[in-house]
C-alpha cells in the first residue's frame, strides 16, 4: 500500500518557533472562514494580511504556511482532534505533528501529545484519512485512474506547490530578469522543458518588487505555461482565448506572438476581464482585446474567423490541489456532473469560431480525470466530424508541477 504524509517529521528536533496569540488567532480565524463560509484560502489570507500590516514577513510566512498545511491535511487533523470546527484545537494538533512546542496556555491544557502521536501512527493504514482526501472525491478518482495511480497522484498533490514565474519576453529575457531579481534579494533558477520559466529558490513577496511592478514577469505554473507553448501561436494569427479568466494564458500568448496579430480574450465575468486589462497594460501586451460573453451573438460574430481557439474550460480543478488545497473540500458529485455538462456545451458552442481549412482548437483543463479530458474530446468528435485530433498531452502532479490536460484539434 502507498502511504506517506508530509507532516511526519516527529523524529526531527523540536522547531524553535515562538507562538504569539495574535498569530494563532489569525490562523484559527482564517480556517473558520475557509471551512464555515466556503471562502478560498488565498483570498482569506490576502484580506487578513491587509488588515494586519504590522506583521512582518516571518509572521506572514508562518501564518500562510500553517493555514495551507492545515487545509491540505484537514481530514487527518480534525480526526485526531475529534472536532471539525474547534480550529484552535485542530491547530494545536498540527503543531504537535510539526514538533512545534506548545505554549502553556489554557487553550492547550487538554492537548495530549502522546495520544495524538499514537493515534496518528495507527491511521497510517487508512489512506484517505491519513492523506486527507474526502471519500466522495477518492471514489471518483479511483474509478477513473485506478487505485495505484490515484494514490501516487494524491501523495504528490499533498506537497506544496513551487512558485513559478513566466518571464515576460515583451520586456526582458530570462537572464536579465534573474539578475534584476537578485538585486532585490530574490534567487531563482531556470526550469527545463519550459522556455522562459523561473522558480523561486525561497518563497518571497515578489509582488512588492520593482520587477513585478514593471511587468517583467507573471506568476504562472510550468504546466500552465506549457499549454500556451502547446498551442504554438504565430505572430500574425487571429487567436481567441475563449475562457480567458484573468488572462494568464492570454498574456503568455501575446508574448509568444511578439505583440503581433490579434488576441480576443473572452469570459462571462466582467471583473475578470477588467483584471486582465490591468495585467495586459502592466505587461505591455497591446494586441489583446477583451470581450464579455453576455449573449450568443458574441460567439456567432467570430464564426470561422480564428486561426486558433483556446478553450481552457472550467473543471474540477483536481490537477492543481497543490496550489488550491481547499478545492478538495468543495468537491461533490452533483457539481462535478454539472461541470462536465458545461464543458460539453462550451466545446460545442465555441468551436464554431475555428477557421475552416486548418484552424486549430485547443481544449485544456487543470484536471487529471479522463471524464473531463479525453472523454469530452471523444464526445465532441462524435458530433463534429470536421475536427480531428492532432496531438494531446497530460501532465500529472507526480511529474513535479500542477496537473493539466491539453488536446489539439485541427479543423478540416
Amino acid at each position: 500500500m502507498v502511504t506517506g504524509c508530509k507532516l511526519m517529521i516527529l523524529t526531527e528536533q523540536p522547531q524553535q518557533i515562538k507562538i504569539h496569540k495574535p498569530l494563532l488567532n489569525g490562523i484559527a480565524t482564517s480556517l473558520a472562514l475557509i471551512f464555515n463560509e466556503n471562502r478560498y484560502s488565498d483570498k482569506v489570507l490576502e484580506k487578513l494580511f491587509k488588515q494586519n500590516k504590522q506583521w512582518g514577513s516571518r509572521d506572514r510566512k508562518f501564518i500562510a504556511e500553517s493555514v495551507y498545511d492545515i487545509v491540505r491535511h484537514y481530514r487527518l487533523l480534525s480526526h485526531l482532534a475529534q472536532t471539525k470546527n474547534n480550529y484552535w484545537f485542530i491547530t494545536s494538533v498540527y503543531f504537535v505533528l510539526k514538533n512545534i512546542e506548545l505554549p502553556p496556555w489554557p487553550e492547550f491544557k487538554h492537548v495530549n501529545k502522546e495520544q495524538i502521536i499514537a493515534e496518528y501512527t495507527n491511521l497510517r493504514t487508512d489512506f484517505n484519512i491519513f492523506n486527507s482526501y474526502p471519500e466522495e472525491l477518492a471514489e471518483v478518482c479511483i474509478s477513473e485512474l485506478g487505485k495505484e495511480k490515484w494514490e501516487r497522484e494524491a501523495l504528490a498533490m499533498n506537497t506544496m506547490a513551487e512558485v513559478v514565474l513566466r518571464v515576460n519576453t515583451l520586456k526582458t529575457n530570462t537572464e536579465e530578469l534573474q539578475k534584476k531579481l537578485l538585486l532585490e534579494k530574490i534567487e531563482t533558477e531556470k526550469l527545463k522543458d519550459t522556455d522562459n520559466a523561473l522558480s523561486l529558490k525561497k518563497r518571497a513577496n515578489i509582488f512588492s518588487t520593482s520587477c513585478f511592478k514593471e511587468g517583467l514577469f507573471e506568476i504562472q505554473d510550468q504546466g500552465s505555461q506549457q499549454i500556451v507553448m502547446f498551442c504554438k501561436p504565430e505572430p500574425k494569427q487571429f487567436v481567441i482565448d475563449a475562457c480567458a479568466g484573468a488572462g494568464g494564458k492570454s498574456l503568455a500568448l501575446a508574448a509568444l506572438m511578439q505583440n503581433k496579430g490579434r488576441i480576443i480574450s473572452m469570459d462571462v465575468a466582467q471583473w475578470k476581464l477588467d483584471e486582465l486589462s490591468k495585467r495586459a497594460k502592466r505587461a505591455g501586451a497591446f494586441n489583446i482585446e477583451t470581450k464579455l460573453i453576455d449573449k450568443p451573438e458574441q460567439i456567432e460574430r467570430f464564426k470561422e474567423k480564428a486561426d486558433l481557439v483556446l478553450l481552457d474550460v472550467p473543471c474540477s480543478g483536481l490537477g492543481v490541489l497543490k496550489r488550491n488545497p481547499d478545492t478538495k473540500w468543495k468537491f461533490n458529485k452533483a457539481t462535478f456532473e454539472k461541470t462536465k455538462q458545461l464543458q460539453q456545451e462550451i466545446l460545442n458552442d465555441y468551436s464554431c469560431m475555428v477557421k475552416l481549412g486548418g484552424g486549430t482548437l485547443v481544449y485544456s483543463t487543470c484536471s487529471i480525470l479522463t471524464s473531463e479530458n479525453r472523454a469530452q474530446v471523444d464526445h465532441f468528435l462524435k458530433k463534429n466530424n470536421t475536427f480531428v485530433i492532432a496531438e494531446e498531452r497530460t501532465i500529472y502532479p507526480s511529474e513535479g508541477f500542477d496537473g493539466f490536460y491539453m488536446c489539439k484539434l485541427r479543423r478540416a
